[in-house]
């Protein structure tokens, strides 16, 4: 039998070596290199364990393994219709995001919750409760940081959901390392995974995002849940967005769309209105577009201004916009509509904070870009949407009927869309573009 091989792993970053030194060379640390034994493979055939007990697809109740509705409309269509037994969950976002007080609002609409917080008191969660309005007599709360406690109180009390924030708090007492070191939230996770599977028991885990982006830390832990939620936006502003990056149960092609208020996050059932202001001003440099998030036509409204600029190089600036697709644009339009560009600075801004990574929004950015040049506002009422290619073509987009729909909803009269778009909508008039020159041609004229 092979012996075991001796290293040296950093209690804080995780990193392995085959030396010990005094600081470890990953993250800086000192004094948190420990000695460790690599397991000893098992060889595949190994006569000590039994085969695997095998079950056929018809064999398996799937009604006793429906979803359980959360209450929350929003939430419910990110996780594909609600959350699933035995499913791992972990919410992720930016400090003061609002993950807390969404699952705390959670934990009081579905009955025989239990929420386990490290960072706050009980008393500290009430005092929450309180100021969102919550009025559940089952929710059970705890404070709690070691993972094997926590599974004793989900094996005794077999709850319908466990919240735990957050997981950078959780230890397990045979793993080395301090709270929210890599070796402790991956074996903390695999831990609260095992118990979910056996128990039955969705278990949401709330994650704080790093410095580089990451939830909890490493980057692995989303490979060990089942679903992972983000809610994203500024904390400075009052939409949140909740978007499913990982998602065995269902599609990630969801949002939800909430409204940060006084008593907590509320679904916002109509986006295309909450994401609009002033549609019936003429403001030059103001375009409307229809995006798909998923299944769901949204209205938004962009907005550019393009001033001369003081310096000897250009600014380009953009929120909620990409950057470097908004300089491809700068040259299409430069390039093939004749509008002189190099010697002014531009800005685009998404208003409420979504962000526009669809390409059928170039359509509306070229037009908000050329209203904002030539002062001249776009006619009222209008929406447009299409993709622009090098040579300035505009191309359909897909779902383009349900966008049309959409636009119509929402009171607009006419849809500025692509030439090769053969779809139309009753009671909506429909204008085409072949190229960016019709721009200025025909809407800008």
């Amino acid at each position: 039998m092979k012996a075991p091989t001796t290293f040296f792993a950093c209690s804080k970053c995780d990193a392995q070596f085959t030396k010990w030194t005094g600081r470890c060379l990953e993250c800086g640390a000192w004094g948190t290199l420990g000695e460790s034994v690599a397991p000893i493979a098992v060889a595949a055939a190994d006569p000590a364990y039994p085969a695997a007990k095998t079950v056929t697809l018809e064999s398996i109740n799937a009604a006793a393994y429906a979803r359980a509705k959360t209450g929350i409309g929003e939430l419910d269509t990110v996780l594909g219709g609600g959350i699933v037994p035995g499913s791992l969950i972990l919410l992720g976002g930016e400090p003061g995001i609002g993950k807390s007080t969404l699952a705390l609002q959670l934990a009081s609409l579905l009955p025989k919750t239990v929420y386990i917080s490290g960072e706050e008191s009980v008393e500290q969660i009430k005092l929450r409760a309180d100021r969102l309005g919550s009025a559940s007599k089952t929710l059970q709360l705890a404070n709690e940081t070691n993972v094997g406690v926590i599974i004793a109180t989900i094996t005794a009390l077999k709850p319908e959901l466990v919240i735990i924030d957050s997981v950078q708090t959780i230890t397990l007492d045979d793993v080395a390392g301090e709270a929210g070191s890599p070796g402790q939230i991956r074996a903390v996770t695999a831990e609260l995974m095992t118990i979910a599977k056996k128990q039955q028991v969705p278990i949401i885990l709330i994650g704080q995002v790093t410095k580089d982006g990451y939830v909890a830390g490493p980057k692995m832990l989303e490979h060990l849940v089942d679903t992972v939620l983000y809610l994203e936006g500024d904390k400075f502003h009052q939409f949140r967005i909740l978007r499913a990056v990982k998602n065995r149960f269902g599609s990630t092609d969801e949002i939800g769309i909430f409204s940060m208020q006084e008593k907590g996050l509320e679904e916002v059932k109509n986006p295309s209105s909450a994401f609009l202001s002033n549609k019936q001003d003429k403001i030059p440099g103001t375009a409307v577009t229809c995006l798909m998030e998923g299944t769901r036509p949204i209205l938004i409204e962009l907005q550019a201004l393009v001033s001369k600029t003081n310096f000897g190089y250009p600014q380009r600036r953009a929120s909620g916009f990409d950057v470097n697709r908004l300089q491809m644009l700068l040259a299409i339009l430069s390039k093939r509509s004749g509008l002189a560009l190099e010697s002014y600075d531009v800005f685009i801004n998404v208003i409420g904070g979504i962000q526009a990574e669809e390409p059928a929004a170039d359509l509306a950015v070229l037009l908000a870009l050329a209203s904002a040049t030539k002062n001249k506002p776009l006619p009222a009422n209008v929406v447009a949407f299409g993709e622009v290619g090098l040579s300035g073509e505009v191309r359909p987009v897909n779902q383009t009927k349900k966008r049309l729909e959409e636009i119509k909803k929402m009171g607009f009269e006419v849809a500025v869309i692509p030439e090769n778009s053969e779809v139309n909508v009753k009671g909506l008039k429909i204008a085409y573009l072949k190229n960016v020159q019709d721009i200025v041609q025909k809407i800008l004229a």
